[in-house]
């Protein structure tokens, strides 16, 4: 696959070598469970601690308040499972959410309201995917126990006033989740700034190892735990830790911190390229997702009379690997329900492409893939 140009960051990155280097030791050397009274255990327990204290400090948040899971989808799992069904037992009964969320927060959603009771209101979003403030003060209501909003979509690369929405549930005594696993990479995650009482995170979208992620939880905040047994992770998440992916996890997460402003600074303006040079360039292409309040590295689109999935094959036989949407949807022939909620006619919305850039992309990359993309485009609708 060396000669494959890989445009799908939002899928998944590669680990980064620091971050390999930094987990090695605890498959062998340091092999202990950490829950063990014995040396090996103290040890495995002091990597966890420390592990712990990297993510707090760069949440800003106590290093008790977070809870490492096996990825951000379980994140989003024990935030809405265990917030709702804590709001049951209060007679809080609505989840706020919408249509364009990640799967782990939607197909969550529908479950808790096909059998736990929970009533599910759909938060409308903008042409730009977006959840307004004015969206979210319309639908709070004294019996809502829960909003969860991403981040930052990893469809469209929207980013939500996710602070604003806060203090409008605070208002109401409701609590509010955010998504964050897309956008960890490249925006700030500061939980006192953003005001979330619940944020995700997953290890393998900022150069760590898949198979790891967390959950920030105010302390106060009371959840039910989905996954019970030894008591782990303080009650909320019992099972042995993985020690080396947690220590993966921290060290991919300081390196982003770190290194932010610099991984900004050579990726987004090969985002502004690709999005300007397709727009100009290419008939019936529509920017999805908002065209300013958008991930550095993101870059999506709508091509009219294209299906979506043969546009994927035609990329990847010419070494392109690229995306229709997200990831978790591979090979389904209607619309996603994110470029669904847009608004988008049928003859536009199957046609999606999202082109996700990361440290390893460069400009040659980016303009082979668009002296290439036209061309397969026009391939593309003659074939439909």
């Amino acid at each position: 696959m060396t000669d494959t140009i890989y445009l799908d960051y939002a899928a998944t990155t590669p680990v980064d070598s620091r971050v390999l280097d930094a987990m090695l030791p605890y498959f062998n050397a340091s092999f202990g469970n950490p829950s063990s009274v014995h040396r090996f255990g103290q040890r495995a327990e002091a990597a966890v601690d420390s592990a712990r204290e990297t993510v707090a400090s760069i949440l800003n948040c106590r290093p008790d308040e977070v809870i490492f899971t096996s990825c951000g989808s379980e994140s989003d799992n024990l935030a809405l499972r265990g917030a709702m069904l804590k709001g049951l037992e209060r007679g809080q009964t609505w989840l706020l959410t919408s249509r364009a969320e990640h799967h782990a927060v939607s197909k969550t959603a529908d479950q808790l309201e096909k059998h736990y009771g929970v009533q599910v209101e759909w938060l409308p979003v903008d042409a730009h995917g977006m959840v307004t403030p004015g969206a979210m003060r319309a639908a709070v209501c004294d019996r809502t126990a829960l909003a969860s909003v991403m981040l930052a979509n990893n469809e469209i690369g929207t980013v939500n006033p996710v602070a604003e929405l806060a203090v409008i549930c605070h208002e109401r005594g409701i609590l509010f989740h955010t998504d964050a696993v897309q956008a960890a990479a490249y925006l700030d995650v500061d939980v006192a700034k953003l005001g979330v009482d619940m944020l995700s995170l997953g290890g393998h979208k900022f150069y760590g190892p898949k198979g790891i992620g967390a959950l920030y939880v105010r302390k106060g905040t009371e959840l039910i735990p989905h996954l019970t047994g030894g008591g782990q992770e303080f009650g909320l998440r019992a099972g042995t830790q993985n020690v080396p992916y947690i220590v993966g996890f921290a060290e991919a997460m300081r390196l982003a911190k770190e290194e932010r402003e610099q991984r900004i600074a050579h990726i987004q303006p090969l985002r502004d390229q690709i999005i300007g040079r397709v727009l100009e360039e290419i008939p019936d292409a529509q920017l999805t997702g908002h065209p300013d309040q958008r991930l550095p590295n993101h870059a999506s689109f709508v091509f009219k009379d294209v299906d979506g999935n043969l546009l994927l094959q035609l990329l990847d036989a010419a070494g392109f690997a690229c995306s229709s949407g997200s990831a978790c949807k591979t090979g389904n022939p209607e619309p996603s329900e994110v470029i669904t909620a847009l608004g988008l006619s049928r003859d536009w919305a199957l046609g999606s492409l999202r082109v996700t850039l990361g440290v390893n992309s460069t400009a040659e990359q980016i303009d082979s893939f668009l002296k290439t993309l036209p061309a397969l485009i026009e391939k593309a609708r003659s074939l439909k």
